[in-house]
């Protein structure tokens, strides 16, 4: 079977953030559903394939999400998506996520690439203002994504989120257009 021609939205070094292509929607939900990849991202309730098609399905009316297939230039294979929800276009802000959902990808500095690219894109591209992100305290490697791109800490929400049997903490992260601005300088 031939693989389909991928067309690159946001060029990176190591990845390209391309258009979501619903020809992959059973890797999707799969990563959707994996208990490494759900644990932080608090899928508790399973998904299916024909959910997961919907949830990516284009929408009709002002876009709320922007989303991307994270696609891994060597390998030539998608390893995860991200992307912005609950976008304000009047007040120019989103909350930014990201998921790599191949486990043979984490560790890589693979998300701190995507995250660099997507905070290009919202500042350059969609003139947000502010983009933000909740991250839950037990996932070190999404806050440090974070920390690396440049996000900083506003705040944190005491005992906000139930994993692994007890509350944990959610680190809230933010990052304005001006400071993106003066790290370009």
């Amino acid at each position: 079977m031939e693989k389909p021609e991928v067309f690159p939205f946001i060029l990176g070094e190591n990845i390209d953030l391309v258009a979501i292509n619903l020809e992959h929607v059973n890797l999707y939900a799969r990563w959707i559903n994996d208990p490494r990849v759900r644990r932080y991202a608090r899928n508790t309730i399973p998904i299916t394939v024909e959910e997961s098609k919907k949830w990516f399905e284009p929408r009709e009316g002002i876009k709320e999400f922007v989303t991307f297939e994270i696609y891994h230039k060597k390998d030539k294979v998608p390893i995860g998506t991200c992307g912005y929800g609950h976008i304000d276009w009047i007040n120019r802000h989103a909350n930014t996520f990201m998921s790599i959902g191949e486990p043979k990808y984490w560790n890589k500095n693979l998300g701190t690439e995507a995250s660099k690219l997507l905070i290009d894109y919202a500042f350059r591209e969609l003139n947000f203002h502010k983009i933000y992100a909740g991250i839950f305290e037990p996932n070190i490697g999404s806050w440090s994504v974070a920390e690396k791109a440049g996000f900083e800490l506003e705040g944190v929400e005491k005992r906000t989120i139930y994993i692994d049997g007890e509350y944990v903490d959610a680190r809230m992260y933010r990052y304005l257009k001006e400071d993106w601005l003066k790290s370009r300088e």
